[in-house]
């Protein structure tokens, strides 16, 4: 769990919900929460992995230019 503690006595809140929210994006606790809240069979963990992995190799490859008459 993330724990912020004042820096000093006169530190509003405001500025501590900030940097818990901060730290929480930060481990990524909220996706890891929703990713187990509900059970995932393993092939749908696979699929999604697949999904993923193909997102991130259209991204890393150019787009292919077609020729223009």
């Amino acid at each position: 769990m993330a724990k912020v503690k004042q820096k000093h006595a006169n530190e509003h809140f405001d500025s501590l919900l900030r940097r818990f929210k901060k730290l929480v994006d930060k481990d990524n606790i909220l996706k890891v929460h929703r990713q187990k809240e509900f059970y995932e069979k393993p092939c749908q963990k696979r699929n999604r992995a697949k999904a993923a992995a193909m997102k991130r190799a259209q991204k890393s490859t150019p787009p292919i230019q077609t020729r223009q008459y």
